[in-house]
């Protein structure tokens, strides 16, 4: 089933003016708005944050919107380089998150995401890591998936969560509520219909389709028919001037699995002959089957390094094959290396001395593309103190960093998501406890060694400037050994609440 996500970005052309300013720009809480020509006046074209908080829209004529809001900061729109930087938004989003993605002018990004979301830890974790990067960038955003472009255009825009994720085969259920706004429809229709008395989609959904095709004209139903997911809307991706992409089109459209293969296995090795040609390896490939009713079956795979290896590409392709839904047939076939890397060529083993490191990248590979690229890493750790900050996640296959361990105080292989509260007896406040209770279980410790004093990184939080922390390693009489804190140092109450907590446990 086709899966489409809206990307609404309602503050697109003053986020990009604030990022072209750089140091420049007016200050956050300042109102901003762009301003530009209708006709023979000057209106407000996009407005920020701060001055839609103030009443300003679209629409509003200038000399009105800085009379109602003194401190307003205003600039001189620019469509074209709007519509350039949401092109390059489009590709910059092709390349990482999904196959199919296509500007929305003039404030939003439609996304195909059919058969590319198992990457990135299924659908609401995907839209809230895009939202999440955009955020990073100074972008605000909204996103919306479900199973057309004009539900997921009027989710966006009009849901009432940051992120909507429609279920499965929703029909018009999500929309009963939306205003009629939602549905693209212009100015002028909205206000007749208001006048009628609509006021929601639900609204007009109930009504016969004849008395409002005479009135408003065709537009009201293909509006309708899109949202409502009869009517189709086809996506034409962005195209990277980067790109390198192969395509097949047939004369008679295919349908079956095993033909289907075979000319995998072709496009496959023409497009290792391009990267080849061009230095390169693939690090991800998009598949795009183009059925003969216009609409689009796609497949995705991910590598952990760059591969031009064409039997091992082809047979991560065809292990996708039962994804997709032929219909009728296929017409066209396009493979894209959506994202490509250097490949240096390297000789292997030649002589009976050397040893030849093994090579896991293709199990890597294979279990990535089953179960999802967020659930294959691997631990690396990260100079600091604090235990749960001293390690992170990278992908499997990343290059050594050459960080090592700390060595000088040992540490539990088991290290809890976070340190448990635990009831402790203790003869003295800065000694080791004499028994704990742990989950309902009471352990009487019959040795202990500590303490390690860790102290809070100061620099990331205020709050740590006087954090302590006293560590010790514990033995219980079952032979288990725990590991245990007290925060504070036992004296001083700024340092901590002196409770005692659980973080890990030895092997």
């Amino acid at each position: 089933m086709q899966r489409v996500v809206s990307l609404f970005l309602p503050t697109w052309s003053t986020d990009r003016v604030r990022r072209k300013a750089g140091n420049a720009a007016p200050p956050v809480e300042a109102p901003l708005v762009l301003v530009g020509r209708e006709g023979n006046r000057r209106v407000v074209m996009a407005a920020d944050a701060a001055a839609l908080a103030a009443g300003l829209r679209a629409g509003t004529p200038a000399a009105k919107a800085q009379a109602l809001v003194p401190d307003l900061v205003m600039q001189d729109a620019e469509p074209a380089a709007d519509a350039e930087a949401l092109e390059r938004l489009a590709v910059w989003i092709l390349q990482r998150f999904a196959p199919i993605a296509a500007a929305d002018p003039p404030d939003g990004i439609v996304i195909d995401t059919t058969g590319a979301d198992h990457l990135h830890g299924g659908e609401q974790i995907m839209l809230e890591t895009l939202i999440g990067r955009l955020a990073m960038s100074g972008v605000a955003a909204r996103a919306a998936i479900a199973d057309n472009w004009g539900a997921a255009h009027a989710l966006a825009r009009f849901a009432s969560e940051p992120v909507t994720v429609a279920a499965r085969g929703h029909g018009t259920a999500p929309l009963m509520a939306l205003p009629l706004e939602a549905l693209r429809l212009p100015a002028v229709i909205v206000a007749d219909l208001r006048v009628l008395g609509f006021e929601r989609i639900g609204d007009l959904l109930a009504q016969p389709r004849a008395p409002l095709t005479l009135r408003f004209g065709p537009e009201l139903g293909r509006r309708l028919d899109q949202a409502s997911g009869v009517l189709s809307e086809p996506i034409e991706r962005v195209q990277s001037p980067d790109l390198i992409e192969v395509r097949r089109a047939f004369a008679e459209p295919i349908g079956a699995a095993e033909t289907i293969a075979r000319y995998i296995g072709k496009l496959v090795g023409v497009l290792c002959a391009a990267l080849e040609a061009r230095g390169l390896g693939a690090r991800r490939l998009d598949l795009l089957c183009q059925r003969v009713d216009n609409r689009a079956q796609v497949v995705r795979v991910g590598m952990a390094v760059p591969v031009r290896d064409a039997t091992r590409l082809t047979r991560l392709l065809c292990d996708k094959i039962e994804t997709i839904d032929p219909g009728f047939g296929i017409e066209v076939m396009i493979l894209a290396a959506t994202s490509a890397e250097p490949l240096e060529c390297r000789q292997s083993v030649s002589t009976l001395i050397e040893e030849e490191t093994p090579d896991v990248t293709g199990l890597v590979d294979t279990l990535m593309n089953r179960v999802g690229e967020r659930a294959i890493y691997r631990l690396a750790p990260i100079a600091s103190d604090v235990p749960e900050r001293a390690v992170c996640r990278i992908p499997a296959a990343a290059p050594e960093t050459g960080a090592t361990w700390p060595d000088h105080w040992p540490r539990p292989s088991r290290l809890l998501p976070r340190p448990e509260l635990i009831e402790t007896v203790a003869l003295l406040p800065d000694h080791p406890p004499v028994s704990f209770t742990w989950r309902g279980v009471r352990r009487r410790v019959k040795r202990a060694d500590g303490p390690e004093r860790v102290f809070g990184e100061w620099w990331k939080r205020d709050a740590e400037l006087t954090a302590v922390r006293d560590y010790f390693r514990v033995e219980d009489d079952a032979g288990e050994r725990y590991w245990i804190y007290r925060a504070g140092d036992g004296e001083d109450a700024a340092t901590g609440s002196h409770r005692w907590f659980l973080h890990g446990v030895f092997g």
